[in-house]
């Protein structure tokens, strides 16, 4: 299985990117928003990968940061959506973004995407939402890591639950949230907790 891929940008369109490494162009499906940040063509780039392997067909998907490959991941396993859906999505909002309208039940935000109607967008939050809420965090994190107080259900707790819906265990969520400045925006909270997990990896 390919993680990633770091060469030179050979080709991009508005469909993907292909890089070079060792000798071998790499052509990389993507959203929007990670061909926004690659650079110009001849120049290094990297991307985490993802090998959909489906009708004897292989397709090479490529993503900026961890945080947009886990959403992508998660988005596929709904019944019914595909990998052009995934990156319609994907290409309509941050993975910060997304995370937050599972967890908050807003599937209307996410009929943004091209393609994406109400039937589809109400079954991602459905079925991505029922893995969150099995876990019983309704009430948010009772108890920091390292003995802090409680936060209840305010940014922190919604923001553990935006990082539990992108594959992250509670305990993981609940001990680099802990770490983090609760009064920040939620969107804020689960950009900087994906960089720390990041960071981890």
């Amino acid at each position: 299985m390919l993680y990633s891929l770091r060469g030179t940008l050979v080709f991009r369109d508005m469909a993907g990117a292909a890089v070079e490494c060792g000798g071998v162009a790499y052509y990389c499906k993507t959203t929007l928003s990670t061909l926004s940040r690659l650079g110009k063509v001849g120049g290094e780039a990297m991307l985490y990968t993802y090998l959909l392997v489906r009708n004897e067909a292989l397709d090479l998907f490529g993503f900026s940061d961890l945080g947009e490959l886990s959403c992508f991941k998660m988005l596929i396993s709904v019944s019914g959506v595909g990998p052009k859906a995934a990156l319609a999505i994907l290409s309509a909002m941050s993975p910060e973004r997304f995370a937050l309208c599972v967890a908050s039940g807003d599937y209307k935000s996410i009929t943004a995407a091209p393609g994406v109607g109400n039937k589809l967008a109400q079954r991602v939050v459905l079925e991505l939402k029922d893995k969150v809420s099995g876990a019983d965090i309704a009430g948010g994190i009772t108890q920091l890591p390292g003995g802090g107080a409680a936060a209840g259900t305010g940014n922190a707790g919604e923001a553990v639950s935006a990082l539990m819906v992108l594959g992250y265990s509670q305990s993981e969520a609940a001990a680099v949230i802990g770490k983090l400045d609760t009064a920040l925006s939620v969107e804020d909270l689960i950009k900087a907790a994906l960089q720390g997990l990041a960071r981890q990896k």
